[in-house]
């Protein structure tokens, strides 16, 4: 019997994961071993569904692109109706959930009411209701045009369950979903198992398992992809890919995704509630050296949030190099002075700030020191504090934070508009966003892209918003984020889900 070890959060039967074929189990030769940095705190899509759609268990009515734009899922096909007030969906043919029942369109109503009571992605979405229209087709009715209710449909916590999947309060219980993985075993939160379903409706995998295992730090994912104790490692330290490039049993894969790293300031603390001060900490950092040194991708440093192909929120013209004359005249029109010692100084007061970062992305300590010594040459002491990226979002709501140095994923709806909206789209900001600055064009006008359906008005409002973005620096970016990946030579057909919705576990295959 496969075991569900995970009794203390409550769960149901183990019926569900009891082998059909009792000599089956996973061994290293028939087991493909994936290592990555961040742990799953629950079985429940809204809380840790991406790892159970990366891992290919759990599936999405729409799916995501390389370039962000909505493909078909399982829904082969969508239409918007009613100037963007609903949504019609079609459900393909024949899916079956892992306990060998039917997707209905009763079942895909169902899981998608429950989806929407949760917080996270569909908090804010204006759903009147869901409903069947016959056994292959749903509506979704809005009470408004919502721009981004595609992206949301795509989205991890939008995963299509059995409806036996759920417990009491709708808590999902069992893993029971749609994708070409069905759950061996599941040890919240470090270690996942799951094996191949040989009743997929789509491409079928020709590996067996696949096992996915995280909670290492940077140094041990790294010894384990040199050993070929496993053979996906996500989430290299940069300084390391030389070396594991010269291997002869791994190749790196570089991707680029819409994740950025990005300074988020306080814009009411003190030194830091004007934009001159905010402009000077921008001008002062050497982005280029710092995506060269540290981040071994110089092509990444960047002055902007969202990357060009993003291009309607993208500002054509920006400055991104270091200039030390500005930040100097900036921060001297503000009345600070150099003392004796070389830090700025007014009315008797240091311009001494903190910086929180964490260490589950290994690049950002190294980072937030570079960061430390550029701003140090204008003059500003900053406090680097290494802690647990929980501490973020507390600073952000109890407002002891000053700054933190974070790397945020504007893709994890596939429209950044969701994920703006969530981050400043009020004074107070987001917890992964502003912090207290208030420009009410853009807060007003990010709710009034959401109902927007002409995409020519859309680009010119969305282009204003970045532009004040890039003017007043609430969020100073750094650069772009790219994942460094080890893969090894033993499997073939890996390739990046620059969303990070999936791992493609189905179009691998053992070399032979």
């Amino acid at each position: 019997m496969r075991s569900l070890n995970a009794r203390k959060l409550g769960l149901l039967s183990l019926v569900t994961f009891t082998a059909l074929n009792l000599n089956a189990a996973p061994t290293e030769s028939n087991t493909v071993k994936i290592n990555a940095a961040f742990e799953f705190s629950s079985i429940d899509p809204s809380r840790s569904g991406y790892v159970f759609t990366r891992m290919q268990v759990l599936e999405t009515l729409l799916n995501v692109d390389e370039k962000g734009a909505l493909t078909a899922g399982l829904a082969s096909d969508w239409e918007i109706l009613e100037q963007g007030k609903r949504w019609r969906l079609t459900l393909r043919d024949d899916v079956v959930f892992h306990n060998d029942t039917l997707m209905t369109a009763a079942s895909v109503v169902a899981a998608l009411n429950i989806a929407k009571e949760k917080p996270g992605a569909w908090q804010g979405v204006p759903v009147q209701a869901i409903k069947a229209v016959n056994d292959h087709q749903i509506d979704i009715e809005l009470t408004q045009a919502y721009q981004p209710l595609g992206a949301i449909l795509a989205n991890y916590a939008s995963s299509i369950l059995a409806p036996e999947a759920y417990g009491q309060d709708n808590v999902a219980t069992q893993l029971i979903g749609t994708g070409p993985f069905s759950v061996y075993e599941v040890n919240v939160p470090h270690r996942l198992v799951v094996e191949k379903f040989d009743q997929y409706w789509g491409q079928k995998a020709q590996i067996e398992y696949a096992r996915y295992l995280t909670g290492h730090r940077a140094e041990a994912r790294v010894l384990q992809a040199r050993s070929g104790q496993a053979d996906i490692v996500f989430g290299l330290d940069p300084a390391a890919v030389p070396t594991l490039k010269r291997l002869p049993n791994l190749e790196i894969v570089r991707s680029d995704l819409p994740r950025t790293l990005v300074v988020k300031v306080n814009a009411g603390q003190k030194f830091l509630d004007t934009v001159e001060a905010r402009q000077a900490l921008s001008y002062a950092l050497n982005r280029q050296g710092i995506a060269m040194a540290v981040l071994r991708s110089p092509e990444s440093a960047t002055a902007q949030i969202l990357p060009p192909y993003m291009s309607d929120w993208y500002v054509a013209n920006s400055d991104m190099s270091q200039n030390l004359e500005k930040a100097n005249a900036l921060l001297a029109g503000l009345g600070w002075q150099k003392n004796s010692d070389g830090w700025l100084e007014k009315a008797g007061q240091l311009f001494e700030i903190d910086m929180i970062t964490y260490a589950d992305r290994p690049e950002l300590t190294t980072v937030a020191t570079a960061i430390q010594d550029q701003w140090k040459q204008v003059g500003v002491k900053l406090n680097v504090n290494i802690t647990n990226s929980s501490a973020i979002p507390a600073g952000h709501a109890d407002d002891s934070l000053d700054t933190a140095l974070i790397a945020r994923n504007y893709g994890s709806i596939a429209s950044p508009l969701g994920t703006l909206i969530k981050d400043m789209g009020q004074a107070k900001g987001g917890d992964w966003g502003t912090m207290n600055w208030s420009n009410s064009y853009v807060q007003s006008t990010l709710t009034e892209l959401l109902s927007e359906t002409d995409a020519s008005v859309f680009t010119q409002k969305a282009q204003r918003i970045a532009q004040a973005i890039y003017d007043e620096k609430p969020l100073i970016p750094v650069a772009y984020y790219v994942q460094q990946t080890a893969v090894n030579k033993r499997l073939e057909g890996f390739r990046f889900d620059p969303y990070e919705r999936s791992f493609f576990l189905n179009e691998l295959t053992w070399v032979k």
